[in-house]
């Protein structure tokens, strides 16, 4: 494949190229969002996904606001000083999932290192707001590693949600070029703690590919993994937010990340999401469903 020109990423191959939807109820769930002064990840993060997720009436919760503490070289989230808490946001968020009638809602957050708990009695107002409004609603959340403040891990955890997201990103050997001030082996005792405080909540984790890693440093990460329990695994094509941002080093054949979930299956994950396309969010109910 050729290299676009002065960018250094390669050109799109065809399987990433798809049409983008707006049709069904994306405009529905656009004003939706403004109207309640919420943030999504699908915008903010700049997901491929976005238009089939919004006109198929959902959405993935962006909580805490739109700017992070930190600045990770893959994401396309604002890095500056962010806002206070918005005190309506919980109740906003639960009033969105129930008008969007979301049997499986969501809810991740931006890293905020500025707050002593890192936001996490925040995200548990959330959760509990939305099983106050819509108690049918399963709830994921996918949270910050809490600069590895295991306390805050526990006042998610302990809320019970029914999965407790946290993703590793990608290899150890890339966090210091891809996400300087996240720590691998922290991640995965995020992970571990939430799976022996509560060893029947599922967990779950993603990694981007396509920044270099090479395929056993892959399935080295799903060891890992597996080691602490985790029970479900996403993995996708990284894609460039912009010229600021790393570039893409490969991008992935459909035929690789099939192989990737064959290995994750025989290392016994209940669910793995593995194709260019696949986000921590991406068709998340029916990847819970399948939890055991």
């Amino acid at each position: 494949m050729a290299y676009e020109h002065g960018s250094g990423a390669k050109r799109m191959p065809e399987w990433m190229r798809r049409p983008i939807a707006h049709e069904g109820k994306y405009d529905t769930v656009k004003d939706l969002m403004a109207k309640l002064d919420l943030h999504t990840v699908c915008e903010s993060a700049k997901c491929p996904n976005q238009g089939e997720c919004f006109a198929g009436g959902t959405a993935t919760f962006l909580a805490m606001g739109d700017v992070c503490t930190r600045n990770c070289r893959f994401c396309a989230v604002e890095a500056r000083k962010p806002a206070p808490l918005d005190p309506d946001e919980p109740g906003n968020i639960a009033q969105a999932v129930l008008f969007m009638r979301i049997k499986h809602a969501v809810i991740t957050m931006v890293t905020r290192d500025d707050i002593p708990d890192g936001g996490a009695a925040h995200l548990v107002e959330i959760i509990k707001a939305v099983r106050d409004i819509s108690p049918g609603t399963r709830i994921e959340v996918l949270t910050s590693d809490f600069r590895g403040d295991l306390d805050a891990v526990d006042v998610v955890a302990d809320a019970l949600p029914d999965v407790f997201n946290h993703n590793v990103e990608t290899v150890p050997r890339l966090y210091s070029e891809v996400r300087p001030i996240a720590i691998y082996e922290r991640s995965l005792s995020v992970l571990q703690h939430v799976k022996e405080r509560h060893p029947d909540l599922p967990t779950k984790s993603g990694m981007m590919v396509g920044l270099g890693e090479q395929f056993d440093e892959v399935v080295g990460v799903m060891r890992d993994l597996r080691a602490v329990g985790c029970d479900l695994l996403t993995i996708g094509q990284y894609l460039r937010p912009s010229r600021k941002h790393l570039p893409v080093t490969e991008f992935v054949h459909p035929d690789v990340f099939e192989r990737y979930a064959a290995e994750a299956t025989a290392l016994g994950f209940s669910a793995v999401a593995s194709a260019p396309f696949v986000r921590s969010s991406y068709h998340a109910g029916e990847m819970a469903a399948k939890a055991t």
